[in-house]
């Protein structure tokens, strides 16, 4: 049986629930987002880690240090959590060493799944084209500081609602993934869920601002990285998290 299960935060599986099955892990404000830009700006691969200590103790002189605490750079790292920061003159060849409040979080949380895949708006195509050929899919939403956030779920909505629609409706869902798919059919007319319309960056960016974590970037003054976040396949990769390494998967 084909079934996709949406988890709106990790602490609602054990992650020995995730073998043999494919999870994909969402964090689009800003994790995912981010290490998706820092892979399409040419970074050779990028870290995720749980602390800032181990973060600190595995550098080199040719890793960069980038990531977050309640959304602001670390002291001490080179880079925060804004996606358009990795650029191809600052990351282009090097190893990105990431932590983040929610993010990373996720990702060490999927660690029995296989493959595990990052996902958010900007490669939600690619996504769903690499997710198709898995019959067993589990797509985990970071949530910020513990509570489930809108613009995860809207997300995992969006690959839901394409990936069932791609298969004639041959998924099993769980709550979770039926509830997240209503999110997504209901935020925009039937002809940009279908394709037919393209869904413009300032439209999607104003959902994500009413979001929990919207919210939270907009009061730091890092509205910027919501638009970024918010141009909905624009980016055509598919990070894949291999033996604790996040690597683009062409």
């Amino acid at each position: 049986m084909k079934t996709i299960d949406v988890y709106s935060l990790p602490v609602l599986f054990t992650p020995e629930e995730l073998r043999e099955t494919c999870a994909v892990v969402i964090d689009v404000l800003r994790a995912t987002t981010t290490a998706l830009f820092a892979l399409s700006s040419g970074a050779e691969r990028v870290v995720p880690l749980l602390g800032i200590d181990e973060a600190l103790r595995r550098r080199t002189d040719d890793d960069i240090l980038g990531g977050e605490r309640g959304g602001v750079r670390i002291d001490g790292f080179d880079l925060g959590n804004s996606p358009e920061s990795y650029s191809p003159q600052v990351v282009a060849g090097k190893t990105v060493l990431f932590t983040t409040t929610n993010g990373t979080v996720a990702m060490h949380a999927a660690r029995f799944a296989e493959p595990i895949f990052l996902a958010c708006f900007m490669n939600a195509a690619a996504v769903v084209e690499t997710l198709s050929r898995f019959d067993r899919i589990s797509i985990i939403c970071a949530g910020t500081d513990g509570e489930p956030t809108e613009e995860d779920l809207l997300a995992a909505g969006c690959l839901t609602e394409r990936l069932q629609r791609r298969s004639d409706y041959a998924y099993h869902l769980n709550v979770q993934a039926t509830i997240a798919m209503k999110l997504w059919s209901r935020s925009f007319s039937l002809r940009r869920i279908l394709g037919h319309e393209t869904i413009p960056a300032e439209t999607l960016a104003q959902i994500l601002r009413r979001s929990r974590g919207g919210s939270n970037l907009t009061k730091l003054n890092l509205g910027a990285d919501i638009l970024t976040a918010a141009q909905i396949d624009s980016i055509d990769l598919v990070p894949r998290l291999l033996d604790g390494v996040v690597v683009t998967d062409k």
